[in-house]
């Protein structure tokens, strides 16, 4: 397996309108959650992914189950919960294309994930096992879980992958602080907004941050930069790849997920820093264009053709 990753996914209620939700009185469903996130567009990418977690022994944890599968994603080692729900997230628009995102998750299934629930043997089999700063946060057995995973990825020479995905609505920027930065001491790869990594280090330029990172014993820095780009940083190299420009966003959210995918395929591609990136910007992009979390992330042609690799035949 190429990846290996979890955490929890939730359901997404999106209004059809915009303005405060007290006046929105419907709203599209889907999914949505970091490692799943990533997981589906690796997977779209033509990548094998397994992704894991608890979700309730609920219509909303089926929903999740069933999407997921389909996605062509592995979930045998997803555990139903029949003691827990599954939780919830309301976006609400106003102007910008960043919603503002309300949880419902105090309590779910996937807070209650624990060191008993990481299979030793799924986690070995891949090449990579990517995590995010969003699991930690959700409770003290997530964590507990968390490192765990890296325990028994350091000890079986799994490459380790990993967002901060600083979500301070979850956690205080002291605790975060803490925990993610002992978390990128045993990462392989480490991929920081900018905005998070000024938060997290204290630092505000590029090489400066990445530096930082490297210090601590990580491979590879790749520095998302939002519509400027990202910039990447290895012991040998070091490059800044422009974005590709969008014309109308739609919605931010799950693009910081689909540039990770874009980096990781490139990497189990063996392609250079600069065509990592490249394809990073352009899942990131090419999330943007479409509202969801996971609906805009493209399949390798289409990724091929937004990047300017291929041609595209409109008929």
């Amino acid at each position: 397996m190429d990846v290996v990753t979890f955490g929890e996914s939730m359901v997404v209620f999106n209004p059809d309108s915009r303005g405060p939700l007290r006046y929105v009185h419907t709203f599209s469903k889907s999914l949505g959650g970091a490692e799943m996130n990533l997981a589906i567009a690796l997977a779209r990418l033509g990548h094998s992914v397994g992704w894991f977690s608890r979700v309730g022994d609920d219509e909303f944890g089926r929903f999740i189950l069933n999407s997921v599968r389909a996605e062509g994603v592995d979930v045998s080692r997803v555990i139903i919960d029949k003691e827990s729900y599954t939780g919830i997230l309301f976006k609400e628009w106003y102007y910008t294309s960043n919603p503002n995102v309300y949880y419902y998750r105090r309590g779910s299934a996937a807070s209650k994930i624990s060191g008993d629930d990481i299979d030793e043997n799924y986690i070995k089999r891949a090449k990579i096992l990517h995590i995010t700063g969003i699991t930690p946060a959700i409770s003290e057995s997530a964590a507990e879980a968390v490192f765990k995973a890296v325990e028994i990825a350091k000890r079986n020479n799994v490459m380790i992958s990993f967002d901060p995905n600083l979500r301070l609505k979850l956690w205080s920027i002291e605790k975060a602080r803490e925990i993610l930065l002992e978390i990128a001491k045993s990462a392989n790869i480490v991929m920081p907004g900018l905005d998070e990594a000024k938060l997290l280090i204290g630092k505000n330029d590029c090489r400066e941050i990445a530096d930082y990172f490297l210090s601590l014993g990580v491979n590879l820095v790749a520095i998302k930069l939002g519509k400027e780009g990202c910039y990447l940083k290895n012991k040998n190299e070091e490059v800044y790849v422009a974005g590709y420009k969008v014309e109308k966003i739609e919605d931010t959210v799950g693009a910081g997920d689909g540039f990770d995918a874009g980096v990781l395929s490139g990497l189990l591609k063996k392609l250079t820093l600069r065509e990592c990136g490249e394809l990073a910007n352009g899942v990131g992009a090419m999330a943007t264009l479409v509202k969801g979390d996971i609906e805009g992330y493209p399949y390798w042609e289409q990724l091929m053709e937004f990047i300017g690799k291929r041609s595209k035949i409109e008929r």
